[in-house]
């Protein structure tokens, strides 16, 4: 082996092992980007569950409150006829 291919060899090997750390790089990091928008829209979707576990009686006596105005509308309606 002449020693221009070997410096050949040599700089292709060097320019594999330089893909091959650019690759790993890229592959942690989409891994990485993966786990943070997973947590991302864990947490989206837990903080509204958890605003409706906390606002749920309010949302009752709001439900309640509507159907007894319905009620009473029904109600003056039958009246009035």
């Amino acid at each position: 082996m002449s020693p221009e291919e070997r410096e050949l060899l040599n700089r292709s090997v060097d320019l594999a092992e330089e893909n091959n750390k650019m690759l790993h790089s890229m592959k942690r990091s989409m891994r990485i980007s993966r786990i943070i928008t997973s947590i991302y829209w864990i947490f989206i979707i837990g903080s509204a569950v958890g605003a409706y576990y906390f606002l749920q009686p309010y949302i009752d006596q709001l439900m309640e409150v509507y159907g007894n105005v319905q009620g009473t509308f029904d109600d003056i309606k039958q009246l009035g006829q």
